[in-house]
């Protein structure tokens, strides 16, 4: 295949799964999820994220390969930038940044945890070299843009960290603004992810000022989101669980999952159309925390809302917005945007810097600006 001055393959690593995409600035001309099963994974167990790597991007040449994009023995196709999902790095600013050393290295040592995104950065760099373009990251889960109030906690030994959903939740941010033919900057937000985890962030002068963070907030699927701290320190000094075992409660066998046995929630919509009661009581408490969330925001932007945005997986469930509608169509308009196409997020955020309407960011340049910590 020809080199093509327009495209942009990009990769998005998941626990199970990696998706990936190539794009040109009229949308996408690829898109593929490749699912990693139990018995594949099993392999892995114990080891660090970064032991994946050279499995994940066999099967990404592959899948590559079938379409016309890779040719063994030659390589890679060319193209114009590769980008990679943004992993666990120092809390940085919003925007596009170079895949460099410092990224890397920040990466590979895990240094601020394990975590699938982690090979996002390292895939994209892996295909960059081989078609002799840059790798680039987008908007990755540590954007802070936080305004310095919302890092108190009341205790000098913990301060709040932003960790949440922010290239889903800018990319929508930014497709709203472009419908109302306004600017990001000029518009007050609250936009709500709901995906397995749940990110509900208010925005403010083209800034995500406050968001709850992947410890804090409703519960989801299968996230716990904030507990109760005197029961939860009980918990911890009882005896009865290891560290390990309790982190793995309070994020992957929490939310839906610790009392329905079910991380899928269509299978919790089949259980309440089915006339279980606790399935629906379960379902109703989530929406109820993801509204209360919603009003916390509203009152960070001092009631003054243009629109609630609603994304991620969950909001395909009608069930689910109009529950989530009842609860919080006083604060402002609400528009629905289901899904999470970060794959197309990704290539928006490549293309801006390709046509000179952003300017690539460096890990070490970005690490404390922007009100960052």
């Amino acid at each position: 295949m020809t080199y093509e001055s327009s495209r942009v393959l990009v990769l998005n690593p998941g626990s199970t799964s990696t998706k990936l995409g190539v794009y040109t600035r009229a949308g996408a001309e690829l898109v593929r999820t490749l699912r990693h099963g139990d018995e594949e994974l099993a392999r892995f167990r114990g080891r660090p994220m970064v032991a994946r790597l050279e499995y994940r991007a066999g099967l990404i040449e592959r899948e590559l390969e079938a379409a016309g994009y890779y040719q063994a023995g030659l390589g890679v196709a060319r193209f114009a930038a590769v980008a990679g999902r943004g992993g666990l790095l120092p809390p940085l600013s919003c925007g596009t940044y170079v895949v460099d050393e410092a990224m890397v290295e920040e990466l590979r040592l895990a240094r601020r945890g394990e975590h699938a995104s982690n090979l996002g950065a390292l895939l994209a760099l892996k295909f960059a070299q081989a078609a002799g373009v840059n790798a680039y990251i987008v908007d990755p889960t540590t954007v802070d843009e936080w305004q310095p109030c919302a890092r108190l906690t009341g205790s000098r030994l913990v301060e709040r960290t932003s960790i949440g959903h922010a290239l889903n939740t800018k990319a929508v941010a930014r497709r709203f603004a472009r419908e109302q033919a306004r600017a990001y900057e000029a518009l007050r937000l609250i936009v709500v992810h709901m995906g397995s985890g749940i990110t509900v962030s208010a925005h403010r002068d083209g800034r995500m000022i406050d968001s709850n963070t992947i410890e804090e907030g409703p519960f989801g699927p299968d996230r716990t989101g904030g507990l109760p701290v005197r029961a939860l320190i009980k918990l911890c000094f009882s005896g009865r669980f290891t560290q390990a075992q309790l982190d793995r409660h309070v994020f992957g066998d929490g939310g839906l999952f610790a009392y329905l046995g079910t991380r899928d929630l269509i299978e919790v919509e089949r259980r309440i159309g089915a006339g279980d009661g606790e399935a629906a009581a379960v379902f109703e408490a989530m929406i109820y925390q993801i509204a209360k969330e919603a009003g916390a925001m509203a009152a960070v932007l001092q009631g003054k809302v243009d629109a609630v945005l609603l994304t991620g997986g969950m909001a395909y469930s009608e069930r689910a917005v109009k529950l989530l509608g009842g609860y919080v169509e006083w604060i402002a308009p609400i528009r629905v945007y289901p899904g999470e196409d970060e794959l197309q997020a990704l290539a928006e955020g490549v293309f801006r810097v390709l046509d000179g309407e952003e300017t690539a960011k460096r890990l070490g340049a970005q690490a404390a600006v922007d009100g960052a910590v």
